[in-house]
């Protein structure tokens, strides 16, 4: 890849030209190649270096170009983080919100700008896409795709890399990807329930035209399975990862169901509403029923009771997808698919 633009910098208002890439180099003891490298982000540099150039950048106030370094590399120095939600659902999440942070750590560490946008309808993600097409961003992080959404491919036929939060239901053999275990996690949830000597388990699921809300309810069912336990499909609530949904689904449930004693929620969110659902009913939660929910957001252990919940590594998965990313805009390896594990974190609900 080309570097950044050799000609001389303007002049500030003040008459004295601004720090160049040389005396960043000059100052950090690297040459001009290494500095360049360090400054766009790439990853095949020392520690060393890397924190002798960041220091020099910093010392001397050192800010590169970006209009003259995309005319010579064609980049835009630009990322997009796409969420395919409504704004409703997208700021009553805090997923969304844990995998932008994480995100943006990553991204601005590299020197480069994070585009957020919202893209819920065929309008919207086709404007989307003529932006994105049109050089405004050197790449997108995808979250929380519906059924058979073909914009990650659309993307990728314009020459736009994209890396998806989540197992793709469609073009999984080609797409870039970063998810939890979400079957295993559901499964693990499952099992502390029937261990812990719960007979009557339900289950509130996430949308089933999301991967993790079909990964989440296929763990359930694999639990069930391996303890010998019919799958009883009037058990299973379907829920949209909200406290709404959860509530809804959890009072539905009990009222069909008076006897069940305990429920593996798809979400942390579909997991308070479930518990709403089951001390509105007159029930108490654990006693009664026990709750286990998945994600571990700041909600859980504030919740009353804590919620016991599957804990994915939401920073980790935001810096993973945009660690990928940054690797398919330099050139560099990158894994087509990464699943980070997750763990079980006991409260007081089950």
């Amino acid at each position: 890849m080309n570097s950044a633009s050799t000609s001389p910098p303007p002049p500030t208002s003040g008459g004295r030209n601004l720090p160049t890439l040389e005396e960043v180099a000059a100052r950090a003891g690297v040459s001009r190649a290494t500095a360049s490298r360090v400054l766009r982000g790439a990853s095949n540099v020392s520690e060393q270096a890397r924190t002798a150039v960041l220091t020099a950048a910093e010392d001397i106030s050192y800010a590169p170009n970006r209009a003259a370094r995309s005319l010579v590399t064609g980049r835009s120095d630009s990322v997009a983080f796409l969420v395919a939600e409504t704004e409703d659902r997208l700021f009553s999440d805090p997923f969304f919100l844990g995998m932008l942070r994480a995100a943006q750590t990553v991204i601005a560490a590299a020197g480069l700008q994070l585009v957020f946008t919202v893209a819920s309808t065929a309008d919207e993600h086709r404007r989307f896409l003529h932006y994105a097409a049109g050089g405004h961003v050197d790449g997108v992080l995808v979250l929380s795709l519906h059924g058979r959404d073909q914009l990650p491919e659309e993307l990728e036929s314009h020459s736009v890399p994209a890396v998806l939060s989540g197992r793709p239901l469609v073009g999984g053999d080609h797409l870039y990807f970063v998810d939890s275990d979400n079957a295993g996690g559901a499964r693990m949830a499952t099992d502390y329930l029937l261990t812990a000597g719960r007979r009557r388990i339900a289950t509130i699921t996430g949308p089933l035209d999301m991967c993790a809300g079909q990964d989440r309810l296929a763990g359930y069912r694999a639990a069930l399975k391996t303890a010998g336990r019919r799958f009883d499909s009037s058990l299973v609530g379907h829920g949209q990862f909200s406290i709404t949904s959860g509530q809804h689904a959890m009072t539905e449930l009990l009222a069909a169901h008076p006897d069940i004693d305990a429920v593996f929620a798809a979400s942390d969110l579909t997991a308070i509403g479930a518990m709403r659902a089951i001390e509105a009913a007159g029930r108490r939660i654990f006693d009664d029923v026990a709750v286990v929910g998945f994600d571990d957001i700041g909600d859980a252990e504030l919740a009353h009771p804590a919620l016991t919940t599957i804990r994915q590594p939401i920073t980790d998965m935001g810096r993973a997808m945009a660690t990928r990313l940054l690797q398919r805009i330099t050139g560099e390896p990158a894994p087509l698919r990464t699943v980070l594990p997750v763990e079980l974190i006991r409260r007081l609900t089950a």
